[in-house]
């Protein structure tokens, strides 16, 4: 109740929330379910996820966020109230101060969106800090000294890869390819080679179970159900994990493509202290299987994992706000 500072990773797939001294208290689909006939929001996170792809035609299933920025921002405003009480309660002496991480190709359009829609959520303050900074500080990466630190976060919508030194960023890039991408890619493929058509969860479940970023000598197989194309009718195939690293080959290689593009701009110092000290991954999709391999294969670079991926631009957020004065060079604003 008496908490006032909250930190917000608004992903495109899941929506963390980071409390000071508390540590992540919600990670949730960041997905809404709203009523068409009364535009009401009938459900937020998980509770929606579960009706994605079943809903009836008066209830439209959807996700606000679309590679990292604002697609609705009447339903993302509803999503962040939504998160905001549930992490400190409807009755409360006072409005939070709320930092959330967003995508480094972020425009200043997208960027007020966001600061508006947490006001109108309830925040006393909105600031807004880089995803590639936040995953940094939330890795526990020393990001105010004056050494080269690479850190690439792949999410649900985007891919940020950063350059950090001096508690700034040296040069960077985003690419809207990450996990969401490599959905759709299974979905394709499934569909061109054994015929049947699959939905965005079941992509998602297959790339978790049996995906790979690299091919493997024993892979694993996978059942698969969706509709048959020909016949319309519900249809079983067997899905292997080489079939899936072919699948989602095009997008990772756009990956290792963005990570080469930052170090080819890197000042030679700096490259230097990457080469020595490795690049760092976080985010969901970090998380795939031999993709760390994958990426220091293509670009030369060793490269590593953080602990707790999928939390640490959450954690970040809610170190820059507990820290602001240390901070403030690497948050993009205040309103």
């Amino acid at each position: 109740m008496f908490d006032s500072k909250v930190g917000i990773d608004l992903g495109t797939a899941n929506t963390l929330v980071f409390l000071p001294k508390r540590g992540i208290i919600i990670n949730e689909p960041t997905v809404v379910a709203i009523s068409i006939s009364d535009n009401h929001v009938l459900a937020v996170g998980q509770e929606a996820k579960e009706m994605l792809g079943r809903t009836p035609e008066t209830i439209v299933a959807s996700r606000p966020m679309k590679d990292g920025v604002i697609a609705d921002y009447r339903v993302t405003e509803a999503m962040l109230r939504y998160f905001i009480n549930k992490a400190l309660g409807k009755v409360r002496f006072f409005r939070p101060e709320v930092m959330i991480s967003v995508p480094g190709g972020i425009t200043s359009t997208e960027r007020r969106a966001v600061i508006e829609a947490a006001q109108a959520a309830g925040a006393r303050a909105a600031y807004v800090i880089k995803e590639t900074v936040a995953a940094a500080i939330g890795a526990g990466i020393p990001i105010a000294e004056a050494r080269g630190n690479l850190i690439i976060d792949i999410g649900g919508g985007t891919t940020d890869v950063a350059v950090l030194s001096l508690g700034g960023i040296v040069n960077s890039t985003s690419v809207r390819v990450a996990g969401n991408r490599l959905d759709q890619s299974i979905i394709d493929y499934v569909r061109k080679k054994h015929g049947i058509a699959i939905g965005d969860r079941t992509a998602e479940e297959i790339k978790i179970t049996i995906g790979s970023a690299l091919h493997l000598k024993e892979e694993e197989v996978m059942e698969v159900k969706g509709r048959d194309m020909v016949s319309g009718l519900p249809k079983t195939v067997s899905v292997t994990t080489n079939e899936i690293v072919d699948a989602i080959n095009e997008d990772l290689y756009e990956i290792a493509k963005a990570v080469k593009v930052v170090l080819q701009e890197t000042p030679p110092e700096l490259a230097s202290d990457i080469i020595d000290k490795g690049m760092v991954m976080t985010g969901g999709t970090a998380l795939l299987r031999n993709l760390d391999k994958y990426i220091a294969q293509s670009v030369g670079v060793p490269c590593y994992v953080a602990e707790d991926a999928l939390l640490c631009v959450a954690k970040g957020t809610g170190v820059a706000l507990d820290n602001l004065d240390s901070y403030k060079r690497s948050i993009l604003s205040v309103r």
